[in-house]
């Protein structure tokens, strides 16, 4: 089941970021990438994530759904609300993650549906979702190739 992001979803929320951070460092990036986004996870980054969580849920409850199975969190997505189309003057799927116990089920497919809703029906300069992939993430790849995503443009990046 798909439904919106509530405050008692915390915890499991934050299981389930880190999980994701950290699929990132180890699964497309060197051992400092991997370092890199280990070390962010502390209690700081936690608070601070799950403040903004909150504010982004203040503006459009749907920004942050939850996929639950018998009431555990198994995954979520997270779209920008609204207010942040101009980043990149459209929707932005800043999040999708799935539990590896329930990868290669549905919930995936659920969840991009949940935020293409979302992102239908916000008022946006362009009518696209975009979202950011590590081009050497082939799994996460396919799953968009599959729903129709397109390159457009490509990030980059530098140390501050």
């Amino acid at each position: 089941m798909i439904r919106p992001y509530e405050a008692g979803d915390a915890a499991a929320l934050w299981e389930c970021k880190q999980a994701f951070e950290l699929e990132l460092g180890t699964g497309t990036g060197d051992d400092e990438k991997a370092h890199r986004y280990r070390e962010k996870l502390d209690a700081d980054y936690r608070e601070s994530y799950l403040q903004w969580v909150d504010r982004c849920v203040g503006e459009d409850e749907r920004t942050v759904q939850v996929a639950t199975d018998d009431d555990e969190v198994v995954g979520y997505v997270f779209v920008l609300p609204e207010s942040m189309a101009h980043v990149w003057d459209a929707a932005v799927l800043n999040e999708l993650f799935v539990a590896e116990s329930h990868r290669g089920t549905d919930v995936a497919d659920d969840l991009l549906e949940a935020a293409l809703r979302v992102a239908r029906d916000q008022s946006l300069p362009l009518d696209r979702l975009v979202l950011d992939v590590d081009p050497s993430n082939e799994r996460a790849r396919a799953f968009y190739d599959r729903w129709g995503f397109e390159p457009w443009g490509e990030m980059v990046a530098r140390p501050l």
